[in-house]
């Protein structure tokens, strides 16, 4: 990935936690200074970006506090226009000032019809990753948006609608894509139920990366907690959104360990079977 790196381990992301509580007044406040984001540490790690629109809107410093405390990895930032998808949520100048109350990276997915147009303003408001959608995108634009993110070293992902396959275009750049946000709900409302068909999907392009050595991770985003982590990560997912899933509980922390849990003995399992050759 650029030149970034996201804690990438249950374990550094629990005792960085408490760390970074401790520095959170002094490095979250940049929004300037990207926070490390490491994707590209191999199939073997987990990571849990809890979608904050899920939260207490009301109070999202507080949440994005309690979020890093609790051990998550990322915080998934859903960015709707309401013309892309139903709905309109937050835009960088919220983005901006959450970025005061906590280091953790953020996973910007922008479900908005002109990303290339109003990318700049969410590279300033501190996002770490920001993912496009391609339903949106042609070659030239994405082009576009990828020399813009890697030259301001920020993390750049594209997102696929559950009936939405991987363009040419895109196959064309996947050597610098860091993520694929595979939409396992349709854009729009948090809170929907998880779509079963797109586990194939996951398959499918986790084989296709593994197959020609690409670097991108899969994020499974939509209806996921600790009942189907397993199946996702299994699937080839190593980076799951979860709204309702960790928001949804009185106890987020042990939500979204969890749900990492889950998730990591799918891909210890995956391991076991390939190093024995299943």
């Amino acid at each position: 990935m650029s030149n970034k790196g996201v804690g990438a381990s249950s374990s550094s992301s629990s005792s960085s936690s408490s760390s970074s509580s401790s520095n959170s007044s002094s490095n979250s406040g940049s929004s300037n200074s990207r926070r490390a984001v490491n994707l590209s540490n191999g199939y073997g790690t987990v990571l849990v970006a809890p979608s904050i629109l899920a939260a207490d809107l009301a109070n999202l410093c507080s949440v994005a506090s309690r979020t890093e405390e609790a051990g998550a990895d990322m915080i998934h930032l859903d960015v709707i226009d309401g013309h892309f998808a139903p709905n309109i949520t937050f835009g960088p100048d919220t983005i901006r000032a959450l970025r005061r109350c906590t280091s953790l990276p953020f996973d910007a997915h922008l479900m908005i019809s002109e990303p290339l147009r109003y990318l700049e303003r969410f590279i300033k408001a501190g996002c770490d990753i920001v993912t496009v959608h391609v339903e949106v995108c042609n070659a030239g634009i994405f082009r576009d948006v990828c020399s813009m993110l890697k030259g301001n070293g920020v993390g750049i992902g594209i997102a696929l609608n559950p009936d939405t396959d991987i363009p040419s275009w895109a196959m064309d750049s996947m050597h610098d894509v860091d993520l694929i946000n595979v939409m396992s709900v349709y854009p729009g409302f948090p809170g929907q139920r998880f779509i079963p068909s797109t586990l194939d999907k996951i398959a499918r392009i986790s084989k296709m990366l593994r197959e020609r050595g690409f670097k991108a991770r899969i994020e499974a985003d939509g209806g996921v907690d600790a009942t189907n982590a397993y199946d996702v990560a299994s699937a080839g997912a190593r980076v799951i959104v979860a709204g309702n899933g960790v928001y949804g509980n009185s106890d987020i922390a042990s939500a979204i360990r969890s749900i990492r849990e889950r998730a990591m003995l799918a891909v210890t399992s995956s391991t076991s079977m390939d190093k024995e050759g299943w």
